[in-house]
């Protein structure tokens, strides 16, 4: 597993805050004292001769006018350190959110083809009918390490198709099977783009975005942010004309390059989120803007078939414990369904649940 650098700022070392400063000053000025007055250091590797040399340290005397000079260089230096890290208009709450970053931050990495094609054939056996998807992140996962990347990031996709087809547990198995952190947003209920964004100091409320929540929490620069049903999510508009509609805040982060030096509008400091996985799903292209839509690869999906519907009751059915009969009596009345109704994933679910609670009372079909 990779480290990078995921902030645009410096950490100084903890031990050297003006305390730390004072005593170095101290200590050195005390050697070129006694080196001065005639004391030999001690000779290397001998332990004897260090305690001698500690001793004569010792006695070398600092006078008060000696400390005031030392404070005032130390206390400089701070000041200066502190200004050159990029963090000094933080608060000391903010300082400390971000010091879990001071070593940089993880990128899983997709360690071989082979390795590759063994997650696209585990989410094609549970998810047949999302193949344009599955297709397009084995292709994705299979050039991230013929290139050599140090860590995997699927390019901007949206899933466009009819509700309840499973886009979304798409993304939950792409997770799993990469071992990267993901983090949901529901556009219709996320109206703004400060969900994704942050918003700046200044506002009534004040907080980072979701995407570096998810990645100071977890420390995986490569985390897969989803973002369900993105055209209906609405576009706020300010008193003075400005609008922080989602798909406008996202556009800086789905374009590589704008995203490698994302400014956080709420911490004031660059960010290096471009090797995020976006996720995207939507119902419709329609409210969708042509900016927007140029920075995604869109694939097209269609409604689940009948038999995939069945496929899926029985090996979830198993999966959740439910009795063979329960299991072969799900699947009769979905192909009996399937021939007057339009069904989908979030029907066979709701079924699945059912069939749990009338086994759990002891409920026989």
């Amino acid at each position: 597993m990779t480290k990078i650098k995921f902030i645009d700022a410096r950490f100084p070392d903890g031990d050297l805050d003006e305390i730390g400063i004072k005593r170095r000053f101290e200590e050195h000025l005390r050697k070129l004292r006694a080196v001065r007055d005639g004391v030999t250091p001690h000779a290397p590797g001998d332990f004897a001769d260090a305690l001698r040399w500690e001793g004569d340290l010792s006695e070398v005397q600092i006078s008060s006018n000696d400390r005031k000079k030392i404070l005032r260089r130390a206390q400089y230096l701070v000041q200066r350190r502190t200004a050159l890290s990029g963090t000094s208009h933080l608060s000391s709450d903010d300082k400390r959110k971000l010091a879990v970053l001071r070593n940089g931050v993880d990128l899983v990495e997709i360690k071989s083809e082979h390795r590759a094609d063994e997650i696209a054939a585990a989410i094609h056996a549970d998810m047949p009918w999302m193949t344009p998807a599955t297709d397009f992140l084995w292709k994705a996962m299979r050039r991230s390490v013929n290139v050599g990347e140090p860590g995997f990031r699927l390019p901007p996709v949206l899933l466009d198709g009819p509700p309840g087809i499973g886009k979304s547990m798409w993304s939950r198995q792409l997770g799993r099977h990469l071992g990267v952190p993901r983090s949901a947003i529901e556009g219709t209920a996320e109206q703004a783009s400060f969900v994704v964004n942050g918003s700046q100091k200044g506002w009534g409320n004040t907080f980072p975005g979701r995407p570096i929540q998810t990645i100071l929490q977890s420390l995986c620069a490569n985390p897969i942010i989803v973002i369900d049903e993105i055209e209906k999510a609405g576009k706020p508009t300010s008193t003075t004309g400005q609008t922080y509609g989602l798909q406008e805040g996202l556009l800086p982060l789905l374009e590589r390059s704008s995203a490698a030096t994302w400014k956080c509008p709420y911490f004031q400091i660059n960010f290096d989120m471009s090797w995020i996985s976006w996720v995207l799903t939507s119902n419709s292209l329609a409210t969708l803007s042509a900016p927007f839509l140029s920075r995604l690869d869109v694939l097209r999906l269609s409604q689940v078939s009948c038999a995939h519907l069945i496929e899926f009751a029985r090996r979830e059915g198993q999966k959740r414990g439910l009795s063979q009969p329960s299991v072969d009596a799900l699947a009769e009345a979905l192909e009996t369904a399937c021939r007057t109704t339009q069904l989908n994933l979030r029907h066979v679910i709701r079924m699945l649940e059912r069939g749990q609670v009338l086994e759990a009372a002891g409920t026989r079909h």
